[in-house]
């Protein structure tokens, strides 16, 4: 009998970013995680395909991840605890938005019933998020994590490569009715504009030139 198709196939919100991970390539994630991503870290281990590699700093993590993005030219995925657990990790986030480097942030959050307690750890994740992401989006329910998690690659892979910051509140990915998503779309780049390389090429006709390479701005 073969398997249901994926749409089809009852899973909770978790289960559901994992398997949208996979189908649009992300197959690697570099975890610190705590309690509040239990239910993440059970689809890492049930569902095959993703290689899951245990950092024990958060910098160790989201540094990985910059690395691994300069070698193999596509984003892995992060999993961070709450808001300190990405406060952890931004100085190599900051140092992979310069980079240009995709990295796909999976950041735990209280669950929305928790949040009004004012835990020691809650925190304005998004506030924290901003400075070293080019997209940050909270998901809403179970519902919608798998086409929060398509648009989060999606903007990773936007060249030369951006950070992506998906928050997961725990009962997003405890809940059911979770929705896995197929491969996105991916933004194609600008055309090369032909008459810039007639003027880089007169720029560089001299003895004396100094070529400095760099990411576009």
């Amino acid at each position: 009998m073969k398997d249901k198709p994926l749409s089809a196939q009852k899973m909770n919100g978790a289960e559901s970013l994992v398997h949208t991970l996979l189908a649009n390539g992300v197959d690697v994630c570099f975890t610190n995680p705590g309690t509040s991503e239990m239910h993440f870290v059970a689809a890492l281990d049930h569902i095959p395909g993703m290689r899951s590699v245990l950092a024990l700093q958060e910098g160790v993590a989201t540094g990985a991840a910059d690395g691994y993005y300069r070698m193999v030219g596509k984003p892995a995925s992060t999993l961070l605890h709450l808001g300190p657990g990405l406060a952890n990790g931004l100085s190599n986030l900051h140092n992979a938005k310069k980079a240009g480097s995709g990295v796909v942030n999976i950041v735990g959050e209280h669950a929305s019933t928790h949040i009004e307690l004012d835990a020691p750890l809650t925190s304005d994740i998004e506030g924290i998020a901003r400075p070293v992401s080019h997209w940050v989006r909270s998901s809403a329910s179970s519902e919608t994590v798998g086409t929060d998690a398509a648009e989060a690659v999606q903007a990773a892979m936007i060249a030369p490569g951006q950070i992506a910051t998906l928050i997961l509140p725990s009962d997003t990915a405890w809940n059911s009715g979770g929705v896995a998503q197929d491969a996105i779309e991916l933004f194609a780049p600008a055309p090369f504009d032909q008459s810039q390389l007639a003027q880089a090429v007169d720029a560089l006709d001299g003895p004396e030139t100094l070529l400095l390479l760099g990411a576009v701005p």
